[in-house]
């Protein structure tokens, strides 16, 4: 995967983030359910780009998650660049980003996010290793994992996340094991390969000092290292 630097982006777009700080009320109000969220996208793209015969990673077969609540997941990829998979379910399927520097707590980063295929719910649990030749090829470790709730809001009205993500603002609270709180994600391009970035709603959860990425290296599922998981997995 390129490098995208800030200042590429910084040329033709002007971010200046304006989130709202979440109020209590916001926080206490019932988290949305799957009915409330689109349906899949297709999954043919992430299963066109993938030999299924040759690489572990879950065919995806359309079933309905168990919860209630929809979930989140982080994992930690090294690819042919070391990055991060930031996915939120929507309904029967994971929208995905690939943010090369991790999320972060501070809420004056920035980070870019680049929009890549849907990938069906069962990748949520995968971790292992891509063998050499398939398409991201590399170690996979969920990093974080989770349950999440849409908080975006339109003149103090909750918009769905469908229309929120057609829109080009995400709003999420995230309750996950390594990172809680807000998170916006706002398309700064679209087109083939459209570009998000993701930013640290200013909330109790913020915290400039802690930097997650590089404290935290265990798996958020199966507590090993990124190098346990080679040796046990390849």
């Amino acid at each position: 995967m390129s490098r995208y630097s800030w200042q590429r982006f910084s040329s033709f777009y002007r971010f200046n983030p304006s989130p709202r700080t979440f109020q209590k009320r916001d926080l206490a109000s019932r988290s949305e359910t799957l009915n409330e969220v689109m349906p899949a996208g297709s999954l043919k793209t992430y299963r066109k780009k993938r030999n299924l015969q040759h690489t572990p990673e879950p065919k995806g077969d359309g079933k309905k998650a168990g919860g209630k609540k929809p979930i989140f997941v982080i994992q930690k990829h090294a690819a042919r660049q070391l990055h991060y998979d930031f996915r939120l379910q929507v309904r029967r399927a994971l929208k995905s980003w690939a943010v090369p520097k991790g999320p972060s707590l501070n809420p004056s980063d920035k980070r870019m996010a680049a929009e890549v295929e849907d990938h069906p719910l069962g990748y949520a649990k995968f971790e292992g290793v891509i063998p050499k030749g398939e398409y991201g090829a590399g170690t996979v470790m969920v990093w974080d994992k989770g349950t999440y709730r849409n908080v975006t809001k339109k003149d103090n009205k909750k918009v769905p996340i469908t229309k929120a993500l057609k829109r080009g603002h995400v709003a999420v609270w995230l309750n996950g094991k390594k990172i809680k709180g807000g998170y916006a994600l706002s398309r700064i391009a679209k087109g083939k390969k459209p570009r998000w970035l993701l930013v640290k709603m200013k909330d109790e959860k913020a915290d400039a000092r802690r930097k997650p990425t590089k404290s935290e290296t265990k798996s958020a599922l199966t507590g090993r290292t990124m190098q346990k998981i080679e040796k046990e997995e390849e």
